[in-house]
């Protein structure tokens, strides 16, 4: 009888001491469970910042692609619009001529600001040649026009000339009588065939 006292007391004392250990391990395992818990999230926040960098990375390489590919098409439409430009001066030089007054060489007021303007489209295209051409109404001997569309020419050069423009990018012809603009036998016409035509030789 009295051993079997002496028995609870120790059955009390290994069933305390195997709820300890019980326990002790069960906060282990949770503990163990936690961090590898923290350790995930950590992996997966990780995970997740180097997607977030990768697609910052691609939406920056499209931006610039973009970016590039508006500056060529900029670029062409403006090297177009140079072009343009420059067709359209150059159409302007080739299709203003300038007048005389019947058998004169004088060059009036207009017909030297026409030249001026001439004058700086040559500066502007250094490399740019010209043949100005002596033109005359049919009034006269052939002889006649085809020596005063020279001295026509020539009176343009030498203006030319003057405005700093080298004698070397400049040559003239007659033609006198023979190009006329318009065929009609009076003053309008006669006119405007009495005149000095500019012919780039690029």
């Amino acid at each position: 009888m009295k051993q079997k006292i002496m028995m609870y007391p120790i059955l009390i004392l290994m069933i305390v001491l195997f709820m300890l250990v019980t326990s002790c391990q069960k906060q282990k395992v949770a503990t163990q469970a936690g961090t590898t818990t923290a350790a995930e999230q950590e992996a997966q926040r990780k995970a997740q910042e180097e997607a977030r960098q990768r697609e910052l990375e691609r939406q920056k390489a499209i931006e610039e692609e973009n970016l590039e590919a508006e500056s060529v098409k900029e670029a062409g439409l403006s090297a177009e619009m140079e072009e343009e430009r420059k067709m359209t001066e150059r159409a302007v030089f080739e299709n203003e001529d300038i007048q005389f007054e019947f058998d004169s060489i004088r060059l009036s007021s207009e017909a030297q600001e026409i030249l001026r303007k001439k004058a700086q489209w040559l500066k502007a295209n250094p490399s740019a040649r010209v043949t100005i051409e002596g033109h005359c109404d049919n009034r006269g001997t052939n002889e006649y026009n085809l020596a005063l569309g020279d001295r026509r020419a020539h009176s343009a050069q030498v203006f030319l000339i003057d405005l700093g423009i080298a004698d070397s990018r400049l040559q003239t012809i007659s033609f006198g009588e023979e190009r006329p603009i318009d065929t009609a036998d009076n003053e309008t016409a006669w006119a405007q065939n009495r005149r000095a035509h500019f012919v780039i030789d690029e």
